[in-house]
Order: C-alpha cells, then sequence, then structure tokens
C-alpha cells in the first residue's frame, strides 16, 4: 500500500523508506500504520483513519482537534494529531493521522508514570482555553464531535446549564426522532428535564455555592473500550494508561462521568482517587443526581443510534429525577 502524497508531505516523510499496513478498522473507519525510517535510522510509527464522504471529513476534524486539546493539557493521556484532511489521490477519501498507539492491557505498567486517574483528573482541572473570539470562558468547542456517529452540537454558550439542556439534550432528542419517529413520552420526558431538572441542578448561581463550573476539556466518550495501557508512539517507551477516540467539549468535569457510570470498568478505588484530586462539586449530596443527569445523554444517544432498546433506560432516569427535582 502507497501511502498518499498529502500524508507525505504532512508528516515530511521520504517515500522510499515508508509503507503502510493495515491494522484492521470499524464501521466507522479503515486504520492503519504508517512505518518511516528516519535519517538516523530510526523508526517512527503513525496511525492513519480513513473514511468516505462528509461524515468521515467530519468525525476527524473532531477527533483531531478532541486529541490535541487534551494533548496539551496531559501530554501523556492521549496521542498527538497531526493533521486530517483529503487524499491527493482520492479527493473523497478523509483522513486523520496521529501518534501510533502500541497498546496491550497485559503489559505492566511503567511505575513511575501515573495512574489514569491521576491523569484525567489533571485534566478536569485545568481550565479549558478561552475560544477565539471571546473574552470569557465558555462551554462548546470549536468544531463538531462525533459521539459514536452521533455530530454534537458544540456551539458556544456561557451558561453550563444551557448548554447541557439545549446542546445536549434537546440536541440528542431531534436526533433520536430523526432516527426513530416521534415519540410523545421521550418528548415530553426531555423537555421537563431540560426545562425544569437542568436547571435545578446545573444552574449557575447554584453549583460551587453561586460561583458555577469552570469550564475543563473532557474526553467525551470514556467508557473502558476507550482506555488501554500502551505506548505513544515510540514502541521502546514505558507503558501507561492513555485513552483514545474522543468526543471532546469544555465542560463540567462531572460531565465525564456519566458514560463512565454508564458501562462501568472504573472501580471505587479509581473514583476515590480521582476525587481526591478533583473534588466532587458542590452541592456534594447532589453529585450522584448530576452524574445520573450526565449519564442520560448517553442512554439518549444510544436510543438514537441503536433503537428502542436504550429507551426505557433513558426513560427510568428522566422519570426519577423529575419526581425528584421538577415538582411544582
Amino acid at each position: 500500500m502507497k501511502l498518499d502524497p498529502t500524508v507525505l508531505e504532512l508528516l515530511n516523510l521520504d517515500p522510499s523508506t515508508t509503507t503502510v499496513s493495515s491494522v484492521g478498522g470499524s464501521s466507522f473507519a479503515a486504520t492503519s500504520k504508517i512505518t518511516s525510517k528516519l535519517l538516523d535510522g530510526t523508526e517512527k510509527h503513525f496511525f492513519m483513519k480513513t473514511g468516505q464522504g462528509d461524515d468521515a471529513e467530519i468525525m476527524f476534524q473532531g477527533e483531531h482537534t478532541s486529541l490535541n486539546a487534551i494533548h496539551t493539557a496531559v501530554p501523556n493521556l492521549c496521542p498527538k494529531s497531526y493533521g486530517h484532511g483529503h487524499f491527493a489521490s482520492s479527493s473523497l477519501t478523509s483522513y486523520l493521522v496521529t501518534d501510533f498507539l502500541h497498546l496491550s492491557r497485559s503489559t505492566p505498567k511503567s511505575p513511575s508514570a501515573p495512574s489514569l486517574a491521576a491523569k484525567l483528573a489533571k485534566l478536569h482541572t485545568t481550565p479549558a482555553p478561552i475560544p477565539d473570539g471571546y473574552s470569557t470562558p465558555q462551554f462548546g468547542f470549536p468544531v463538531t464531535t462525533c459521539c459514536g456517529d452521533t455530530p454534537q452540537d458544540n456551539s458556544y454558550k456561557s451558561s453550563w446549564a444551557e448548554f447541557y439542556a439545549e446542546n445536549r439534550l434537546r440536541h440528542i432528542l431531534r436526533r433520536a426522532e430523526k432516527r426513530n419517529g416521534a415519540d410523545k413520552d421521550i418528548r415530553q420526558l426531555v423537555e421537563a428535564t431540560a426545562s425544569k431538572v437542568v436547571p435545578r441542578l446545573l444552574g449557575d448561581e447554584h453549583l460551587n455555592h453561586g460561583k458555577g463550573v469552570t469550564p475543563v476539556v473532557v474526553h467525551g466518550d470514556l467508557w473502558s473500550g476507550n482506555t488501554s495501557v500502551g505506548v505513544i508512539g515510540d514502541e521502546s517507551g514505558e507503558a501507561e494508561d492513555v485513552v483514545y477516540d474522543p468526543s471532546s467539549c469544555y465542560a463540567h468535569s462531572e460531565f465525564e462521568l456519566g458514560i463512565m457510570k454508564m458501562f462501568g470498568g472504573f472501580g471505587g478505588s479509581f473514583l476515590k482517587e480521582y476525587h481526591e484530586l478533583c473534588p466532587k462539586t458542590e452541592p456534594v449530596d447532589e453529585y450522584e443526581d448530576r452524574v445520573k443527569l450526565y449519564e442520560l445523554y448517553h442512554h439518549l444517544n444510544h436510543y438514537a443510534l441503536f433503537g428502542a432498546g436504550y429507551k426505557s433506560g433513558a426513560a427510568s432516569i428522566m422519570k426519577n429525577l423529575i419526581k425528584k427535582y421538577a415538582v411544582d
């Protein structure tokens, strides 16, 4: 397999010493390993995703920006992305190129490497950058990101409660209705949750004694399948906890915990260490309900992606939260 000239130029590689091999793929993209011998005789490895059409272009732009937002805050947490675009040889083919991750869950971690909990806590205690054109922190992201194959509305808002209600809950409801058809009961539950529960639990005047929350970069799709132990880039480096396949935004740190709780894989010792470094938001006695509210988004997203099997779980969360927080 020959490497497209656009990627050779992006990475400044010599085609005569560069090879490309398939490393599988998914329903969203084909994946390849790029190996190139440098002038000093060492080998450099890159990871490339390719896909067709507008969906792949949007997905790769979002992943590129997400990886580099995480990498800027915590460089040893995820691969660096070098770029994305279209092949010169095929304008319909989009690509994304990152550092290669040498993954192995059985590989012993370096004893000197920080834990995943510590890395995630560092990410979640590092304020997100103020977006270009704004003078204050915002919730959102510079580009569209995809959770699964759902494009997410990341348009900026200064209020976290408004962002979560409109850009996440109402947005994914519209997506679900487009995929599955209208459902009056689900629409009423989402609207009650967005209009009553969200302001009650997430309002700026309510969180942290009226100080609100500071936006931070979140991974956005941090289930256990998007974490592993591995070496970034150089195969001879030390193995440590890493993450990949993000769909980031600037958000409340606890938003990350919704998807983590939905599928499990992060035990009590993980959360204990994490919260020692990244304390729970006040009021602490509403922490579990906030996380359940954040988990709701992913149930609705799975309902949009995969159909009615996830509807009952979403409905149950909303009914419980409405009963507790939306009583007139």
